[in-house]
């Protein structure tokens, strides 16, 4: 069965409590805020990954905002993986923004290599950049890159970006709560990016135009369809359980969601 993932980005507006009026980018840097403090990271690091083991996850997609390359020293680093290894959690993604240029590139790639081998799932401006060095980090640091759609509003403009997938380090990290939002069938695009797919954020939105997320089956996301197809085209990845709420914990829509998603997998 596929590894489900808590993407950590769902706690995104829990350091504001709920009320983030300012946008993401509010929630962003409250959450930055929270946790640089080397003095009290620890403390704060495991309160998180004790949540997410009460909430029946056993993998997390790591949000860059929750460690990241910008103030992670060595110390933030390893208290992390010593708090993922007690709570028996595997890291399968960093999750985020990896930089406008190539020395934050590169410091993302430093970052998610400390945890082994899991996926960058977001994007960098570099990519268009300078897609050549992006790739030699890649290589060098054995790492791969999942652009995640936001933008984009079909596959043909993912695979765009794809391109040659630069010999097998970037492919497709598919968001299926923004191709809902953009109006696009999100079991279709699966199907259509199944060559470069290499991680799935699977998340319901409420309309087409907003990005208001939900708990599966409530929203306008083929939900059930899309485990449906990767199970077709024999996809073996992780799949991330996301829901962003701005005004409410997503607790309990989050283990509702892992419920149904491990039912559509047996």
């Amino acid at each position: 069965m596929n590894t489900i993932s808590f993407n950590t980005a769902n706690y995104v507006a829990r350091q504001i409590n709920y009320n983030m009026t300012g946008g993401w980018g509010q929630g962003d840097r409250s959450t930055s805020q929270y946790f640089e403090p080397i003095e009290t990271f620890a403390e704060r690091f495991e309160q998180y990954m004790q949540d997410v083991v009460a909430a029946g996850f056993n993998a997390i997609d790591m949000w860059t905002s929750i460690l990241s390359p910008e103030w992670a020293t060595d110390e933030h680093i390893q208290t992390a993986i010593a708090l993922c290894q007690k709570y028996n959690l595997q890291v399968v993604s960093f999750a985020g923004w990896f930089g406008s240029d190539i020395e934050a590139f590169e410091r993302s790639c430093k970052l998610a290599s400390a945890f082994g081998q899991p996926i960058l799932g977001g994007s960098t401006s570099m990519l268009e950049k300078d897609r050549p060095a992006i790739v030699a980090l890649l290589k060098k640091y054995k790492l791969k890159l999942g652009i995640e759609n936001h933008p984009e509003k079909t596959p043909d403009e993912l695979l765009a970006k794809i391109g040659d997938g630069g010999d097998g380090t970037i492919g497709a990290c598919v968001d299926t709560g923004w191709f809902g939002t953009q109006s696009y069938d999100a079991s279709k695009a699966l199907e259509e990016l199944s060559e470069h797919l290499m991680l799935v954020h699977l998340k319901d939105v409420l309309e087409v135009g907003e990005h208001n997320t939900c708990r599966y089956s409530a929203g306008i996301v083929p939900i059930e369809e899309c485990v449906k197809t990767l199970q077709r085209i024999g996809y073996t990845g992780a799949i991330s359980v996301e829901h962003e709420p701005e005004h409410y914990d997503p607790t309990p829509d989050v283990i509702a969601s892992r419920e149904m998603l491990e039912g559509w997998l047996k």
